[in-house]
Protein backbone atom coordinates (compact mmCIF):
# COMPACT_ATOMS: atom_id res chain seq x y z
CA UNK A 1 0.00 0.00 0.00
CA UNK A 2 1.22 3.35 -1.23
CA UNK A 3 -0.05 6.35 1.06
CA UNK A 4 -1.11 9.48 -1.33
CA UNK A 5 -3.22 11.43 0.95
CA UNK A 6 -4.59 11.68 4.67
CA UNK A 7 -7.10 14.23 6.67
CA UNK A 8 -5.53 16.86 7.31
CA UNK A 9 -5.93 19.49 10.11
CA UNK A 10 -6.33 22.49 8.31
CA UNK A 11 -4.38 24.78 11.08
CA UNK A 12 -1.71 26.86 9.42
CA UNK A 13 0.92 25.84 7.06
CA UNK A 14 3.40 23.02 8.52
CA UNK A 15 6.64 25.23 7.89
CA UNK A 16 9.21 23.29 9.53
CA UNK A 17 7.64 20.02 7.38
CA UNK A 18 8.45 21.64 4.48
CA UNK A 19 11.38 23.09 5.02
CA UNK A 20 12.82 19.49 5.99
CA UNK A 21 11.77 18.14 2.63
CA UNK A 22 12.93 21.48 0.40
CA UNK A 23 16.40 20.71 2.70
CA UNK A 24 16.25 16.72 1.71
CA UNK A 25 15.80 17.60 -2.57
CA UNK A 26 18.32 20.25 -2.20
CA UNK A 27 21.18 18.26 -0.07
CA UNK A 28 20.49 15.74 -2.93
CA UNK A 29 20.48 17.45 -6.04
CA UNK A 30 23.41 20.20 -4.87
CA UNK A 31 25.89 18.09 -2.67
CA UNK A 32 25.35 14.75 -3.46
CA UNK A 33 24.59 14.24 -6.85
CA UNK A 34 27.61 16.28 -7.90
CA UNK A 35 30.52 14.05 -5.14
CA UNK A 36 29.91 10.75 -4.22
CA UNK A 37 32.81 11.65 -1.41
CA UNK A 38 30.40 13.90 0.14
CA UNK A 39 28.00 11.00 0.23
CA UNK A 40 30.61 8.94 1.97
CA UNK A 41 32.18 11.90 4.40
CA UNK A 42 28.64 12.59 5.83
CA UNK A 43 27.07 9.34 5.60
CA UNK A 44 26.61 7.66 9.39
CA UNK A 45 29.99 4.80 9.38
CA UNK A 46 29.26 2.69 12.36
CA UNK A 47 32.65 2.17 13.08
CA UNK A 48 33.30 5.77 13.12
CA UNK A 49 31.11 6.36 15.68
CA UNK A 50 31.74 3.87 17.80
CA UNK A 51 35.57 4.13 17.88
CA UNK A 52 35.81 7.84 17.21
CA UNK A 53 37.73 8.09 13.99
CA UNK A 54 37.31 9.50 10.75
CA UNK A 55 38.09 6.58 8.35
CA UNK A 56 39.39 7.72 5.14
CA UNK A 57 40.66 6.28 2.04
CA UNK A 58 40.05 2.63 0.64
CA UNK A 59 38.23 0.06 2.75
CA UNK A 60 37.71 -3.56 1.67
CA UNK A 61 34.52 -4.91 2.17
CA UNK A 62 32.92 -8.46 1.71
CA UNK A 63 30.16 -9.46 -0.45
CA UNK A 64 26.85 -11.85 -0.09
CA UNK A 65 29.06 -14.03 -3.10
CA UNK A 66 32.05 -14.75 -1.14
CA UNK A 67 33.96 -11.86 -3.46
CA UNK A 68 35.25 -8.86 -1.71
CA UNK A 69 35.28 -4.65 -3.06
CA UNK A 70 36.87 -1.68 -2.23
CA UNK A 71 34.68 1.73 -0.87
CA UNK A 72 36.52 4.77 -0.73
CA UNK A 73 35.59 6.73 2.38
CA UNK A 74 35.61 10.33 2.10
CA UNK A 75 36.36 12.81 5.06
CA UNK A 76 33.47 14.05 7.33
CA UNK A 77 32.63 16.59 9.90
CA UNK A 78 34.77 16.73 12.85
CA UNK A 79 33.42 15.81 15.34
CA UNK A 80 32.68 13.17 13.32
CA UNK A 81 29.29 12.43 15.39
CA UNK A 82 27.64 15.16 13.71
CA UNK A 83 27.00 12.36 10.54
CA UNK A 84 24.09 11.05 12.90
CA UNK A 85 22.82 14.66 12.05
CA UNK A 86 23.94 15.10 8.38
CA UNK A 87 23.14 11.57 7.39
CA UNK A 88 19.03 11.73 8.24
CA UNK A 89 19.08 14.86 5.34
CA UNK A 90 20.77 12.34 2.52
CA UNK A 91 19.77 9.73 0.40
CA UNK A 92 20.62 7.10 -1.76
CA UNK A 93 18.75 7.98 -5.03
CA UNK A 94 15.72 9.29 -6.28
CA UNK A 95 13.48 6.40 -5.43
CA UNK A 96 14.83 6.12 -1.95
CA UNK A 97 14.18 10.13 -1.40
CA UNK A 98 10.81 10.34 -3.28
CA UNK A 99 9.40 7.29 -0.90
CA UNK A 100 10.65 9.02 1.90
CA UNK A 101 9.63 13.11 1.32
CA UNK A 102 5.94 11.30 -0.02
CA UNK A 103 5.24 9.61 3.52
CA UNK A 104 6.55 12.77 5.11
CA UNK A 105 4.67 15.28 3.35
CA UNK A 106 1.57 13.19 4.33
CA UNK A 107 2.21 12.41 7.64
CA UNK A 108 4.46 14.94 9.06
CA UNK A 109 2.16 18.26 8.66
CA UNK A 110 -0.49 16.70 11.06
CA UNK A 111 2.16 15.76 13.48
CA UNK A 112 4.11 19.46 13.30
CA UNK A 113 0.96 21.20 13.72
CA UNK A 114 -0.06 18.98 16.89
CA UNK A 115 3.33 19.38 18.42
CA UNK A 116 4.17 22.70 17.15
CA UNK A 117 7.22 23.58 15.17
CA UNK A 118 9.91 24.19 17.13
CA UNK A 119 9.28 20.76 19.15
CA UNK A 120 8.10 19.10 15.53
CA UNK A 121 11.87 19.83 14.80
CA UNK A 122 13.57 18.94 18.01
CA UNK A 123 11.25 15.23 17.89
CA UNK A 124 12.09 14.36 14.29
CA UNK A 125 15.84 15.19 14.64
CA UNK A 126 15.86 13.32 18.24
CA UNK A 127 13.84 10.19 16.11
CA UNK A 128 16.56 10.62 13.43
CA UNK A 129 19.46 10.21 15.96
CA UNK A 130 17.76 7.25 17.82
CA UNK A 131 17.26 5.48 14.77
CA UNK A 132 20.92 5.49 13.50
CA UNK A 133 21.68 4.83 16.83
CA UNK A 134 19.60 1.52 16.61
CA UNK A 135 21.46 0.79 13.40
CA UNK A 136 24.76 1.28 14.73
CA UNK A 137 23.81 -1.39 17.81
CA UNK A 138 23.51 -4.18 14.97
CA UNK A 139 26.98 -3.89 13.99
CA UNK A 140 28.91 -1.43 15.40
CA UNK A 141 32.45 -1.84 13.95
CA UNK A 142 30.57 -2.10 10.47
CA UNK A 143 32.62 0.27 7.76
CA UNK A 144 29.29 0.69 5.33
CA UNK A 145 27.97 4.08 5.08
CA UNK A 146 24.27 4.04 6.25
CA UNK A 147 21.98 7.66 5.27
CA UNK A 148 18.48 8.89 4.82
CA UNK A 149 15.72 10.20 6.20
CA UNK A 150 13.67 6.66 6.90
CA UNK A 151 14.13 6.52 10.92
CA UNK A 152 13.24 10.17 11.41
CA UNK A 153 10.24 9.25 9.72
CA UNK A 154 9.68 6.52 11.25
CA UNK A 155 9.14 8.08 14.42
CA UNK A 156 6.82 10.63 12.73
CA UNK A 157 4.55 7.75 11.82
CA UNK A 158 4.41 6.50 15.27
CA UNK A 159 3.21 9.67 16.30
CA UNK A 160 0.89 10.02 13.83
CA UNK A 161 -0.32 6.31 15.20
CA UNK A 162 -0.52 7.67 18.92
CA UNK A 163 -2.54 11.36 18.18
CA UNK A 164 -4.52 10.11 14.84
CA UNK A 165 -5.10 6.60 14.72
CA UNK A 166 -8.66 6.52 13.13
CA UNK A 167 -7.49 9.21 10.55
CA UNK A 168 -8.43 7.92 6.87
CA UNK A 169 -5.39 7.54 4.68
CA UNK A 170 -5.78 7.35 0.93
CA UNK A 171 -3.55 4.48 -0.42
CA UNK A 172 -2.96 3.20 -3.46
CA UNK A 173 -3.16 -0.89 -3.11
CA UNK A 174 -1.05 -2.38 -6.16
CA UNK A 175 -0.80 0.01 -8.08
CA UNK A 176 -4.41 -0.55 -9.36
CA UNK A 177 -7.27 0.68 -7.21
CA UNK A 178 -7.19 3.40 -4.65
CA UNK A 179 -9.09 2.92 -1.26
CA UNK A 180 -9.26 4.48 2.23
CA UNK A 181 -7.96 2.84 5.44
CA UNK A 182 -6.88 4.09 9.04
CA UNK A 183 -3.95 4.92 9.94
CA UNK A 184 -4.08 2.11 12.44
CA UNK A 185 -3.55 -0.61 10.08
CA UNK A 186 -2.00 1.32 7.21
CA UNK A 187 0.67 2.49 9.52
CA UNK A 188 0.64 -0.63 11.97
CA UNK A 189 0.75 -3.05 9.08
CA UNK A 190 3.87 -0.72 7.69
CA UNK A 191 6.13 -1.38 10.98
CA UNK A 192 5.29 -5.28 11.10
CA UNK A 193 6.79 -5.82 7.81
CA UNK A 194 9.67 -3.58 8.99
CA UNK A 195 9.98 -5.69 11.77
CA UNK A 196 9.85 -8.91 10.09
CA UNK A 197 12.58 -7.89 7.61
CA UNK A 198 14.55 -6.73 10.58
CA UNK A 199 14.58 -9.98 12.41
CA UNK A 200 15.28 -11.88 9.05
CA UNK A 201 17.98 -9.28 8.61
CA UNK A 202 19.75 -10.82 11.86
CA UNK A 203 21.10 -13.70 10.29
CA UNK A 204 22.72 -11.18 7.50
CA UNK A 205 26.11 -9.63 8.32
CA UNK A 206 25.83 -5.83 7.28
CA UNK A 207 29.37 -6.45 6.43
CA UNK A 208 27.83 -8.80 3.75
CA UNK A 209 26.61 -5.56 2.08
CA UNK A 210 24.12 -2.42 2.17
CA UNK A 211 20.47 -2.64 2.06
CA UNK A 212 17.37 -1.64 3.86
CA UNK A 213 18.66 -0.47 7.40
CA UNK A 214 15.14 -2.08 9.07
CA UNK A 215 16.52 -1.44 12.40
CA UNK A 216 16.95 2.09 11.82
CA UNK A 217 13.17 1.86 10.82
CA UNK A 218 12.21 -0.10 14.26
CA UNK A 219 14.36 2.43 16.02
CA UNK A 220 12.88 5.25 15.05
CA UNK A 221 9.32 4.19 15.14
CA UNK A 222 9.94 3.25 18.87
CA UNK A 223 11.24 6.12 19.79
CA UNK A 224 8.34 8.27 18.20
CA UNK A 225 5.99 5.92 20.32
CA UNK A 226 7.57 6.75 23.41
CA UNK A 227 8.07 10.55 22.69
CA UNK A 228 4.70 11.13 21.64
CA UNK A 229 3.19 9.01 24.20
CA UNK A 230 5.22 11.46 26.64
CA UNK A 231 4.31 14.44 24.71
CA UNK A 232 0.88 13.66 25.10
CA UNK A 233 0.79 12.99 28.73
CA UNK A 234 2.36 16.69 28.65
CA UNK A 235 -0.68 17.78 27.25
CA UNK A 236 0.66 17.84 24.04
CA UNK A 237 -1.97 16.30 21.56
CA UNK A 238 -5.18 14.30 22.21
CA UNK A 239 -5.65 12.90 26.24
CA UNK A 240 -7.89 9.81 23.98
CA UNK A 241 -5.74 7.10 22.67
CA UNK A 242 -8.11 7.10 19.36
CA UNK A 243 -9.23 11.04 18.74
CA UNK A 244 -9.31 11.79 15.25
CA UNK A 245 -8.35 15.09 13.91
Amino acid sequence: MIPIGDQDERQGLPIVNLAIIAINVLVFVLLQLPSDAFTMGFSVIPKEITHGIDLIGPVQIALPDGTSTVIDEAPGPSPIWLTLFTSIFMHGGWTHLGGNMLFLFIFGDNVERRLGSLLYIAFYLVCGVIASAAQIATDPSSVIPSLGASGAISGVLAAYLVYFPQNRVRVLVGFRFITEVPAILMIGLWFLIQFISGIGSIAVSAETGGGVAYFAHIGGFIAGLVLAFLLRALGRGPTQPFATA
